[in-house]
């Protein structure tokens, strides 16, 4: 599959006009192993080393749906792989937004920094995701990238006021994406779409 019919696919499946630009603008073959480039627009979840994946593009597009990311948005990722999805945000939040991804695995951490040269926007810690990022908080948004069977109580606590949280919650072998939004002292299930299949959230290296 090539660049446009991946595009093609996500636009028919009715995609905003915003995800679909940073898909477009975002090269998915600079995120990927040098013999997994010819398959970089496949929409098929691929290996990235260290027993972790990049995510299937129709995946992540629907990830970024929920969480209805806006300019100028401060945004945390969790389990932020080769930095991917931290670009697509990047993106969407634009010049003025702020992005910030958290990898416990410090190689995976270490490669995504040197494959987001250039975007200034972003910053990437090798640290526990499940402690989120106190000294950054609140976030406008918060997305989890790996399977949790809870959302851990730190992450929903650095959310501001009506932020939006979504994460693959769910038994080891399938996940539901869920949508949870903090209102006041009360997180909100607002959404749930059954049948992912995410790599297991890590809380030690």
């Amino acid at each position: 599959m090539q660049k446009r019919q991946l595009l093609s696919s996500l636009t028919q499946r009715g995609f905003s006009k915003k995800i679909l630009n940073a898909f477009s603008k975002i090269p998915r073959e600079n995120f990927i192993p040098l013999q997994l480039k010819s398959r970089a627009y496949e929409d098929t979840a691929l290996p990235i080393g260290q027993g972790q994946t990049i995510s299937q593009p129709y995946t992540i597009a629907m990830m970024l749906s929920m969480l209805n990311v806006k300019k100028g948005q401060k945004v945390l990722e969790i389990g932020s792989g080769c930095g991917y999805v931290l670009a697509l945000l990047s993106e969407i939040v634009g010049k003025s937004g702020k992005v910030f991804g958290i990898e416990i695995v410090k190689e995976l951490a270490e490669n995504s920094k040197r494959n987001l040269r250039g975007f200034k926007n972003i910053k990437v810690f090798n640290k526990n995701g499940a402690d989120g990022l106190k000294e950054h908080a609140p976030f406008n948004r918060i997305l989890i990238s790996a399977a949790c069977e809870q959302v851990p109580k730190n992450l929903l606590e650095q959310l501001q006021e009506k932020g939006i949280l979504v994460a693959p919650v769910g038994p080891k072998y399938l996940q539901s994406l869920v949508t949870v939004q903090r209102l006041g002292k009360k997180f909100i299930v607002k959404k749930e779409i059954p049948g992912f299949v995410f790599v297991p959230f890590i809380e030690k290296s």
